[in-house]
């Protein structure tokens, strides 16, 4: 492999130089060249479909993934840059040794090592990027990148860390936490609410908006029914819509919740959960980050108490916005095939993941069998 490296160095060396912070930083997701490159090769008049053909490549995956990707490329340029090869065109030799040095924690001075996860996101960032660039192709087939793959794994592969579903109980407790007093603690409590009701991704909730075609960056909106809100949301398996129905008191109804937060904040249009700014007195315009939904579950899960014989350091790892969506599947006594649909998975599979964790020692085969 060593050898290979050298040969693919002295290759490279004059025609393939290692690409500048300008371009081994890149975060293209263009399989188009610019307007301007294609001006010798393409007529005039197709420059502007040209343009629009980009925006609907970029369009192919979400935005989430494509930053990734970029900086997933980004890393492995910079180590090509260390070593001295370049990282175009792709040479499966090269990619094996960097995938070691992820595994290992070399890739650069103080890094800790990557997940297997991690590695393996790597290897599909850098394929995408491969194929941006050119259309060139990663044989992830090779011996040289599957092989060492096949080690990483059997070496460094651990059981995947599940976030801990809130539980229904659970979610009234955290509930109680929050101050229905004021305009924060009612748009929490409709968030919290509506995430487990609805079985929702965090970017999902903060994804909301008021009504249709509202604004350029949501993810679905909301229809209040008579009997419940009728949720049309973009995830990962595309358009679905989501039933969430009245709730069996005020106190603990997600429709509910959400109304009292759009009376009281004073919503016509737009985001549906907001910045709450002016000492929790003024509702901006600006949609939430995600990541508040994280921020919220743990804090409330945290105050109430939630799995109170672990260490507060242990429970801080074990909640996150997931929590509310593992909570539905886990708790809700139905048939699974309502809970798939529900949570947008494109297998029953992954649905029977969450189901396997509710109905735990139900059968108790030890007993069954005389013991």
């Amino acid at each position: 492999m060593i050898q290979i490296i050298e040969q693919n160095r002295e290759n490279h060396a004059e025609e393939n130089p290692a690409p500048s912070d300008s371009t081994a930083h890149s975060g293209d997701v263009s399989v188009l060249p610019s307007p301007a490159d294609k001006a010798a090769t393409l007529p005039g008049h197709l420059e502007d479909l040209a343009g629009r053909a980009r925006s609907y490549v970029e369009a192919a995956s979400s935005t989430n993934t494509r930053r990734a990707y970029a900086a997933d490329w980004k890393h492995f340029a910079a180590w090509c840059r260390r070593q001295n090869v370049s990282p175009l065109p792709p040479v499966p030799q090269v990619v094996g040794l960097y995938i070691t040095a992820c595994a290992s924690g070399t890739t650069e001075r103080g890094m800790k090592a990557n997940s297997v996860s991690t590695i393996e996101r790597r290897l599909s960032a850098l394929s995408w990027n491969y194929a941006q660039r050119g259309g060139q192709k990663l044989d992830r087939k090779d011996r040289a990148i599957a092989t060492v793959m096949a080690g990483i794994r059997n070496t460094h592969a651990a059981p995947p860390r599940q976030k801990e579903a809130i539980l229904p109980e659970d979610l009234i407790a955290m509930l109680e936490t929050l101050d229905r007093g004021t305009l924060r603690g009612l748009r929490d409590r409709a968030m919290l609410l509506i995430g487990f009701a609805g079985g929702l991704r965090r970017s999902e909730i903060v994804g909301l908006d008021l009504g249709r075609d509202q604004t350029e960056d949501s993810s679905g909106w909301i229809e209040i029914l008579d009997k419940g809100m009728l949720l049309t949301l973009r995830g990962k398996t595309g358009w679905r819509e989501v039933e969430v129905g009245r709730g069996s008191s005020d106190a603990t109804c997600p429709v509910v919740a959400v109304e009292t937060w759009i009376r009281f904040a004073k919503l016509a249009k737009g985001p549906l959960f907001r910045r709450v700014a002016g000492k929790g007195k003024d509702v901006g315009p600006d949609r939430l980050n995600d990541k508040e939904i994280a921020r919220l579950v743990k804090s409330t899960a945290l105050a109430a108490g939630v799995r109170g014989d672990l260490s507060e350091g242990e429970r801080a790892l074990k909640f996150s916005g997931h929590s509310l969506r593992a909570g539905l599947a886990s708790s809700a006594e139905v048939d699974e095939r309502y809970v798939q649909k529900q949570l947008g998975h494109a297998s029953a599979e992954m649905t029977r993941k969450y189901q396997r964790r509710r109905d735990r020692f139900r059968v108790n085969l030890t007993k069954a069998s005389g013991l």
